[in-house]
């Protein structure tokens, strides 16, 4: 079989394989992905998922017949959330886990996300690269052996697992709205909420990879005005919100106000430092201010970082980090293997609440203080140029530069990053001002900045 190598190229992300179906993600390509992990790291036990995406199936069995003739076992779970795939391998030593998702991306897109014994994430730098050229040359070495194949249900395991991260008989009866977007939420949300107290006010729960209600993206707000509107209706103490695989969560608060990812990070870091005092809490660097603040006074030690699940797992492995949040909705534990969950970081939240005598709102209201622009995506024809123009302009004003993760201009009452995509042509831009007038100031500025360069080479 001879692929197309600059599609094939193509499809492998920094942390994943991603494209549609089937034009992109075909039965042979995925059928070669299956050998091509196996033979890398030298597998002999796959444990897969899938999420509820329609082309779900045919890639499962694709992939498992790749796995099987390439000598290792595949185990199939089902249609699970990556948080469940991720405990799978933590929880029963499977040396090799794959989960069949595109995340929030549109129905037309599937993808593979990949991990090892303990949820250890499989990146570009740290295997995918190598599978990708082992695809290409056709060198996947023959196996002599055929592996074999078998089903498993670990629902109930992981939701018992979630639940050990709190103290669950402290949850008092809420009354939550959850939308799972028709997305995996929908299924082990009533898995583990059925141990709980609380009143579920469900939305979308139908598993449905054609996303008949909204895009199953909750960075986009537009994805969340009916959860808000969910939550005035039925008067409920919050609201939470999935995305399409459930790995990525967002609350509301009880007056249906959106809670910024860095804030959650601000909270769940909170309620970590109550059970591990003194703790290191890693947030990445597109949070808020704010969150370091929090978490010194608290007795903690603040962690900055830079973007992205491959980096920040081995950084909380390497310092024996408890939890680590971003401002994109993942939020990683220690004991769930360092991976991130949706569903751990809610109960986290519950968890928290219930200690309180506070709302949501009143909880975040110290914390939550200064003005968020948000991030902007700009096309630009060469991104280091971009890049250079935003820090010689700053750095002529006194303003302190790092490179942590492209580059992040700070100044006493405002800040911004500027930072590359890994996958497009494009530079994200957040901006944080002490006042609305610094942060929106500053966001102009900078875009003004980006857009000079656009067209110039």
């Amino acid at each position: 079989m001879k692929l197309d190598v600059n599609k094939t190229v193509d499809l492998f992300k920094r942390y994943d394989i991603r494209g549609t179906v089937p034009d992109e993600l075909t039965r042979d390509f995925v059928y070669q992905v299956g050998r091509a992990f196996v033979a890398r790291f030298d597998l002999t036990n796959v444990v897969i998922g899938r999420d509820m995406r329609e082309s779900g199936q045919a890639l499962f069995e694709a992939l498992a017949e790749g796995v099987t003739d390439q000598g290792a076992s595949a185990t199939y779970i089902g249609m699970v959330s990556t948080d469940a795939l991720y405990f799978a391998t933590g929880k029963f030593g499977y040396d090799g886990g794959v989960m069949i998702t595109a995340s929030h991306n549109p129905a037309n897109y599937n993808g593979l996300k990949f991990c090892l014994k303990d949820a250890v994430a499989v990146s570009l730098e740290t295997g995918l690269g190598d599978m990708r050229d082992q695809i290409i040359a056709g060198t996947i070495p023959s196996s002599a052996k055929r592996g074999s194949s078998s089903e498993r249900n670990i629902l109930e395991d992981f939701a018992q697992h979630c639940l050990s991260m709190v103290d669950q008989h402290t949850i008092k009866p809420f009354k939550i709205a959850v939308d799972a977007g028709n997305g995996m939420g929908g299924l082990t949300t009533p898995i583990v909420f059925k141990h709980l107290p609380c009143e579920i006010v469900p939305l979308f729960f139908e598993l449905d990879g054609s996303f008949p209600n909204h895009p199953a993206n909750p960075m986009d707000p537009a994805n969340k005005v009916q959860l808000q509107d969910a939550v005035r209706k039925h008067g409920c103490d919050l609201g939470a919100t999935f995305d399409g695989d459930a790995d990525r969560m967002f609350i509301v608060d009880e007056k249906a106000g959106l809670v910024d990812g860095g804030i959650m990070t601000a909270l769940i870091g909170l309620n970590t430092l109550n059970r591990f005092p003194g703790s290191k809490i890693l947030y990445n660097l597109i949070c808020s201010r704010s969150v370091p603040e929090v978490i010194a006074r608290a007795g903690g030690i603040p962690v900055r970082s830079p973007v992205g699940h491959s980096i920040i797992k081995p950084i909380m492995r390497e310092q024996n980090i408890p939890f680590g949040g971003e401002h994109s909705g993942h939020y990683y534990f220690r004991e769930n293997w360092f991976a991130d969950s949706g569903m751990i970081a809610l109960l986290h939240c519950l968890e928290l609440l219930s200690r309180s005598s506070k709302t949501i709102s009143e909880l975040i209201a110290p914390i939550d203080t200064r003005f968020r622009s948000g991030e902007i995506n700009s096309k630009v024809a060469d991104v280091q140029k971009a890049l250079d123009a935003v820090e010689s302009f700053y750095a002529k004003q006194g303003a302190q530069i790092d490179h942590l993760d492209g580059v992040t201009v700070d100044m006493k009452d405002w800040w911004l990053n500027v930072r590359p995509s890994n996958t497009e042509p494009l530079l994200r831009l957040n901006v944080e001002g002490d006042t609305k007038s610094l942060m929106e100031q500053h966001r102009d500025e900078a875009l003004s900045l980006i857009a000079s360069t656009v067209g110039k080479t």
